[in-house]
């Protein structure tokens, strides 16, 4: 039988694959594509990504090896800066890795340990890893329908 943060760990990189499985195909002309009026290209959503994946490592699971500038949580909007494709995957490699490897080290009690962050106050552990998994998804949904219409 599974234990809790093997379960949870499942959906996670389940539900990832809506992103992961994007990542491998988007080229470097993608990267600055917005739909319509829209003010996220693919690349700030992509780093977005990431950013808040490390947010989440650090401040939701105390990853005290994490540093994070989460430069697209801070300015809210997209600069035009995120046209590197190389570094965008390799920032979202990183990215998964650390939150992956912090998850890993869960004890099924330690998912409804209440944490607080001040972007969606107080949470236990799973509801807060429930918006990560979210988070991700809604934005890879974004990135498909830019990629297709954009």
């Amino acid at each position: 039988m599974k234990t809790k943060t093997n379960l949870l760990l499942d959906l996670w990189l389940e539900s990832r694959t809506r992103f992961t499985n994007q990542i491998n195909t988007i080229t470097e002309l993608d990267l600055p594509k917005k739909l319509g009026d829209s003010p996220n290209s693919v690349g700030f959503l992509i780093r977005h990504i990431g950013d808040v994946e490390l947010l989440f490592a650090k401040n939701v699971f105390g990853d005290p090896t994490v540093k994070v500038t989460a430069k697209t949580v801070i300015d809210k909007y997209d600069t035009g800066e995120w046209t590197n494709l190389i570094e965008l995957k390799e920032y979202v490699l990183n990215s998964f890795a650390k939150l992956k490897s912090i998850v890993e080290l869960q004890k099924d009690e330690d998912w409804e340990s209440i944490i607080s962050t001040k972007e969606f106050g107080e949470k236990s552990k799973a509801e807060a890893f429930g918006r990560i998994i979210s988070h991700t998804a809604y934005h890879a949904g974004q990135m498909a329908l830019i990629i297709k219409y954009g």
